[in-house]
């Protein structure tokens, strides 16, 4: 983590921050609608965790480190949905994406209780500390990990200047169907680009329907 972060820091350009970072009726919403997140998790973590635990030993909860503002590293918090190996198995699995990110549809490091989880995007719950620390966001970019940042190109860093989100343009718009890493910032500098408190809100609307629908998650 250390060579990965100090690369990071000597490659970052100079980057203005986006003028949603600095709203404070955006923050005020993440504030309280991570508040309700935690408080479905509190109702649901103790049932979620005996699913984990049962079905493949290990921990609840999986972190990684991610980029947040400017590259800052932070970490994130989900629950368990792969072998507790999963991080050394990687590169036994195929990437069946394109440039700087990893997915594979039918990736056998994924336990039968992460197949839900994912599915119904149970996973993602924890991240609402994540939100209320602010270090992220209900809606922003999507968080990338520091071996992504660490080869990022000229272009891709400009999504480093809003927070990462739970949800975005991206999750909206494709979830895991979307497999090339140049539409995924395509999409978060769309984002950039209209952003508003209202855009926030239609796409949070649109992200409940998608997770309750439990379309294009795997």
């Amino acid at each position: 983590m250390t060579s990965h972060s100090s690369l990071i820091s000597k490659r970052q350009p100079s980057l203005e921050l986006h003028f949603s970072v600095t709203s404070k009726l955006k923050r005020l919403i993440d504030i309280l609608g991570a508040m309700v997140g935690l408080l479905i998790l509190a109702i649901v973590l103790l049932p979620i965790a005996l699913l984990i635990k049962l079905d493949s030993p290990g921990s609840v909860f999986y972190s990684q480190v991610r980029c947040g503002v400017h590259g800052r590293p932070f970490r994130i918090w989900k629950f368990r949905s792969m072998v507790s190996s999963a991080d050394r198995m990687q590169h036994l699995v195929r990437n069946e994406a394109q440039g700087l990110i990893f997915k594979n549809s039918g990736d056998p490091r994924i336990t039968r209780i992460g197949k839900f989880l994912r599915r119904t995007s149970l996973d993602e719950l924890p991240q609402f500390w994540n939100v209320l620390r602010g270090e992220m966001s209900l809606v922003g970019t999507r968080p990338p990990t520091l071996d992504e940042v660490s080869r990022y190109q000229a272009h891709h860093w400009k999504r480093l200047s809003v927070k990462p989100g739970m949800t975005g343009v991206w999750q909206v718009y494709g979830r895991s169907t979307i497999k090339d890493f140049e539409q995924i910032v395509e999409l978060d500098l769309r984002y950039l680009r209209l952003w508003s408190v209202r855009y926030d809100l239609e796409l949070i609307v649109k992200t409940i329907w998608i997770v309750l629908s439990c379309r294009g998650a795997y």
